[in-house]
């Protein structure tokens, strides 16, 4: 099957419906002049049988003429300057009197015509328009008249202008065509830009963007459409890159320090104690590595947003305390002043698993970044269009030029400053990804040396009264 351009395929489907309109105005115009013509030859032909009709004689049922100079008349003498045919008939078919034009031939009366029925016939292989018109004297049938005008210059003017629009009718398409063509071409010049822009991207060149067409109409919003998916795939590509390198990053720091260490343990023989001390630290190395590992592989479990929920009835205040039980120690070793302020019991539908992970690392982040003796609020209140969870803490704060980052992976704000709180930059990304899971808005508000505000909201559409 031939495979034709997009602009020819504009040009086609254009010529295929100006084509039926072209053919519907022709086919009018031929109609129309045809009547038109038909139209003034039959007033002609009525107009000479009222004037023959008023001009025969009847004597002793004979039919004779009043004014026989009407037959000297041009256009009953000559067949080339519009003829009139005369001819009457009596009632056996004989001729009683025929226009001289006629000569040696004469006009045939059909009996399968109706009488004043206007037909086409041939006269000397001319086409004629004919009547046949009986003649009553006293309410008595005495004959025929029969009336015919050529039609051969009428016919000529109709052949020539349907060999006009037959000629004309191609030839207007085939203009047509290539106009269509040349202005298709104009207006899809934006998608070739579009193609050779799109070729000329890879994944090392992925900063090239499209050029918007100054006409703001679909090819403008596909342009835009395709470079908004250039940016996202471009950022993607750049938290791909970030990411492999952090993760390449943190994965070695543990292995090199346990091979470090472990180098060292075996230079010259040591003591149990000094063993036992370099074995502790390879083991809370691995620990920390199987979590970093453990973590990784959660993040990448949350990039798979298809994958399926297992909802259930959850209460979360219950939730909530029993997280808090979990970071016991933490909370006894810091001495951290927690308070808990619910308003009620509040009950939802979601994944219990995934809702303990995001109040897991909320709590521990707090926790951890807490000072000494601080404090620890959660609170859950009503609002419009549900209920909001609050974990308040007062440790150290983000600065305001982190906030945007907080949910990056591998992004702890100012590690260097605090070495002695461990982490990995992972949490909060984790919870990030399980919030927009779970359909549950996430906020972070922090002030620098005051402490931070995590807020949960839980939409209507996912509670369930208590």
């Amino acid at each position: 099957m031939l495979q034709l351009s997009f602009k020819d395929r504009i040009a086609f489907n254009y010529i295929a419906i100006t084509a039926l309109l072209i053919f519907v105005v022709f086919f009018t115009i031929y109609t129309i002049v045809k009547q038109n013509v038909y139209t003034s030859i039959d007033n002609d032909i009525n107009v000479e049988i009222k004037n023959h009709l008023d001009e025969i004689n009847v004597t002793n049922g004979i039919l004779t003429l009043i004014d026989i100079e009407e037959w000297n008349e041009r256009e009953h003498n000559t067949v080339d300057v519009n003829p009139v045919f005369v001819q009457f008939l009596d009632l056996n078919g004989t001729i009683i009197e025929k226009s001289p034009n006629l000569k040696s031939e004469t006009l045939v009366f059909d009996n399968q015509k109706e009488n004043f029925e206007l037909f086409n016939t041939k006269l000397l292989d001319n086409i004629i328009r004919q009547i046949q018109v009986p003649i009553y004297v006293k309410n008595n049938k005495i004959g025929y008249l029969i009336i015919a005008m050529s039609l051969t210059n009428s016919m000529l003017v109709l052949d020539n202008l349907f060999y006009i629009l037959i000629v004309a009718f191609p030839l207007i398409l085939i203009l047509l065509f290539f106009i269509a063509r040349f202005f298709a071409g104009k207006s899809i010049k934006p998608i070739n830009t579009i193609i050779e822009t799109s070729n000329s991207i890879t994944k090392d060149n992925l900063k090239t963007r499209i050029p918007l067409p100054g006409n703001r109409d679909e090819l403008h919003v596909l342009s835009k459409t395709i470079n908004s998916l250039l940016e996202r795939i471009e950022n993607a590509l750049e938290r791909e890159k970030q990411f492999t390198s952090d993760a390449s990053h943190e994965l070695r720091t543990p292995l090199t320090i346990i091979k470090g260490t472990l180098e060292v343990l075996i230079r010259k023989p040591r003591d149990n104690k000094e063993y036992e001390e370099k074995i502790n630290f390879c083991i809370s190395e691995v620990d920390r590595l199987n979590t970093l590992v453990d973590q990784l592989l959660l993040l990448a479990r949350f990039d798979n947003t298809d994958q399926g929920l297992k909802t259930e009835k959850v209460y979360l205040n219950a939730l909530i305390l029993d997280t808090l039980s979990r970071h016991s120690n933490a909370i006894q070793s810091k001495k951290i002043h927690f308070s808990t302020n619910f308003q009620k019991d509040y009950c939802l539908e979601t994944d219990p698993y995934l809702l303990t992970i995001i109040l897991n690392n909320l709590i521990s982040n707090a926790l951890k970044y807490s000072k000494q003796e601080g404090t620890l609020d959660i609170v859950v209140t009503d609002i419009l269009n549900g209920f909001e969870c609050e974990i308040i803490d007062s440790g150290i704060g983000i600065p305001s030029k982190d906030m945007q980052k907080v949910f990056n992976q591998f992004f702890r704000s100012h590690a260097e400053l605090h070495p002695e709180i461990k982490g990995m930059g992972l949490g909060l990304s984790i919870v990030k990804k399980i919030s927009l899971l779970l359909d549950i808005p996430i906020s972070v508000s922090s002030k620098l040396n005051e402490g931070t505000v995590v807020k949960l909201t839980f939409l209507k559409n996912s509670l369930i009264k208590t």
